[in-house]
Parts: C-alpha cells; structure tokens; sequence
C-alpha cells in the first residue's frame, strides 16, 4: 500500500508568556486504506493534530510533511504552508478529504440533503441518485428533507458521515464523532461507517478517547505521551506508534 501521509518531526505550540501547550509528531506513515485512532485524554492535542492533518492548521515547523491522495501525485504540504499557497491547499483540502466534527457541524438552514450536498456542489459534480444511495446506506434515506434540528444526535452524526463522504475523498477524518451519542448508537454507527470506508477505499483517522471502542473497532492506534517541560510551563504531547 502506498504512504497517504508522511510526517517527520512535526511542531505545533499554543504559548502564551512561554506557558502552554506543545504537539510533537516526530515520525508518523499513514498508509492507503489504513484505518487510524488517535489515542488520549481530552486536552492532550488530538483535535490539533487532525486539524493539521486536514491543511487548516499550519505547524509551527517541519521536517516533513507530505501529502498522498489515492491515485494523486504526492504534494509537499511543509512547501506549499512555506509559500502561503493558500488556494492549492484548499484545493487539495475540498477535494480529498472528508471533516466529521465532534457536534457534526452541519448547517441548521439547510436541509439534510443540502447538507449532504454542499461538498458536491463545492467541485462542481454532477447531482446524481449517490446521495440518495449513500443515505440509505447509514439509515437516513427517510430524513432528506427535513432541518437538522428535527433529528437525533445520533441522526445528526449520520447525516455529517455522510456528507464528509458524499464526494469520495480519498482520507476520512473524525474528531471524536460518537461522544455525545450512547455506546449502542455509537457502535451501530461506526460499524455502517467502518463498512462504507472499506468500500470505499477510504483511508480513516478518527480521534477517541474510548480505549475499549478503538481496540473493539480493530484500529491501529497512534498514542499520546505527554510530559512537562521547560520549568513545569509547557506541556508536550507527543503521538507516537
């Protein structure tokens, strides 16, 4: 399988009077098709290492940070963040990856199809029955038109898996998606979702801090070691293998 991220050495601090906080990756291959957790207690840098995985946020600084979509040249992100390319890196973004928040961060004016939509409308690709298709698929075929205030949590969290889906990217990421949701819902729905990945070809990081749902989902797991450093001011989380 080919390496769809590569990182070596990665920084990225939040200090505030040189007291804060400080992710460290120092060497991380993600393979195509791979199916990923980040592993930690809340606080401990996951939502900023997905962030950084998903080109919204800039490190600090680099040894190596690439970037290889299925089926796609490989793209020098530490470069490409060097020059402020901003507009290639948004590309890339809009058409490879797949966001899933925590509370679902679906638009509450828009209808669960427009919702699921919106990414497709984005590139510009045709408006076919897969939206339909992908909706029955995760249970929410019957939900369509209506606003996403008049759903369940665990509706909402469907609707927002399939929207990050809706226009085949190449990686998936998820920020903690289940944990608002009741372990039976949120087994059920990772279940339908790990699925449609395999299907799909996807590549899959999801952040968790349920050890027992990560190891009963069979993922491979990057943990979090975390330690303070520089006069007890600065805390350091470090993802490893």
């Amino acid at each position: 399988m080919s390496v769809v991220y590569s990182l070596k050495n990665v920084v990225k601090s939040r200090l505030v009077d040189k007291a804060g906080f400080r992710l460290q990756v120092p060497s991380i291959e993600i393979k195509q098709q791979e199916n990923i957790a980040l592993v930690g207690h809340s606080g401990c840098g996951k939502s900023t290492l997905l962030d950084i995985l998903a080109l919204a946020l800039h490190p600090d600084s680099q040894d190596e940070f690439l970037l290889t979509p299925k089926d796609q040249e490989s793209q020098d992100v530490g470069f490409l963040w060097k020059k402020k390319k901003q507009n290639k890196l948004s590309k890339i973004r809009k058409q490879h990856i797949g966001y899933v928040l925590q509370q679902g961060g679906l638009l509450p004016y828009l209808t669960v199809r427009e919702n699921i939509e919106l990414p497709r409308r984005l590139m510009n690709l045709p408006q076919d029955d897969s939206t339909r298709s992908l909706a029955r698929v995760m249970g929410i075929h019957r939900q369509l038109d209506k606003l996403p205030g008049l759903l369940s949590a665990g509706e909402r969290q469907r609707v927002a898996f399939t929207r990050a889906l809706s226009h085949r990217p190449s990686i998936l990421l998820a920020d903690e998606p289940t944990a608002s949701l009741d372990p039976i819902t949120a087994r059920k729905i990772m279940a339908v979702v790990m699925e449609l990945v395999k299907g799909l070809n996807i590549t899959m990081i999801t952040a968790s801090h349920d050890w027992a749902h990560v190891y009963k989902m069979d993922l491979r797991v990057l943990k979090q070691e975390a330690e303070v450093v520089e006069d007890g001011h600065v805390y350091q989380s470090t993802f490893t293998d």
